[in-house]
């Protein structure tokens, strides 16, 4: 412990969560191997059960330094923006990958897809249905994120808890459709490139909406045990960022995949 410092910085204690948190994953992602050779799906779930111990212990460790402790000062908490900042950078050329990877194939198609797009056999969603759905209830989220913000800047409790749980709740709504458009969806991800495409940009996606949910529903928590003031509420900030990135990212995906390439 850093009880007697002459510096602003925080100088973290040794921890155990990272080195488990990496083996867990790595039993998570060889569960998912055997769930797709196998049909067996005991190990990935028993990775993801290990898996939200420790992230449970973890971030409980992190908001008792944070929110208890004091221990994030104003420097601390510019470096944690920072890092939140680069970090959804980073998501953005990871999700431009996806989008350069589409537009190559499409603009220009190959003559080993027939040349034209949708390549000859793909049966595409129709944009104005599950979709068009999806994008309303991903821009309603973002007003109801918004409104969280401005009511937890005006201490105003009973309204940040009810926009906040009305934004968890749309994105698990929107994550039961998407399960629920690939359930039903004509082609698969070994159809051509559109299909490798679409279920790589989507289901990455899909994957940081369910992230997204997971941190505002922590936020929510948080927000009920009175972790969070008008003046000190970093961690929901950092949630409305991402969950802001995730509603652009979509409107792309949207225009370009399911309206512009169908």
């Amino acid at each position: 412990m850093h009880l007697h410092k002459n510096h602003p910085y925080h100088l973290v204690d040794v921890s155990p969560w990272p080195l488990l948190g990496a083996l867990s994953a790595m039993i998570t992602m060889i569960g998912m191997i055997k769930w797709f050779h196998f049909y067996n799906t005991d190990l990935f779930f028993f990775g993801l059960f290990i898996t939200s111990l420790i992230m449970y212990q973890w971030w409980r460790d992190v908001t008792r330094e944070g929110t208890f402790q004091g221990l994030h000062t104003y420097r601390v908490t510019m470096g944690l923006r920072w890092g939140m900042i680069l970090f959804i950078t980073s998501e953005v050329f990871f999700f431009v990958s996806f989008f350069w990877g589409f537009f190559h194939s499409s603009l220009s198609p190959a003559i080993e897809l027939g040349m034209t797009w949708p390549p000859k056999g793909i049966e595409t969603f129709n944009p104005i249905q599950i979709p068009l759905l999806n994008t309303l209830i991903l821009l309603t989220s973002g007003l109801t994120v918004t409104w969280a913000h401005h009511s937890l800047m005006e201490n105003n409790f009973k309204q940040t808890t009810q926009s906040l749980l009305l934004t968890v709740i749309l994105g698990i709504y929107f994550s039961i459709l998407q399960g629920y458009e690939y359930i039903e969806a004509p082609f698969t991800i070994s159809d051509s490139v559109y299909g490798s495409s679409f279920f790589m940009a989507t289901g990455f996606h899909g994957i940081h909406v369910i992230i997204g949910t997971s941190f505002l529903l922590v936020c929510l928590i948080r927000h009920i045990n009175n972790h969070f003031s008008c003046i000190h509420h970093f961690g929901f900030e950092a949630a409305a960022w991402y969950w802001h990135f995730v509603d652009v990212v979509w409107l792309f995906l949207y225009i370009s995949m399911y309206w512009w390439g169908s």
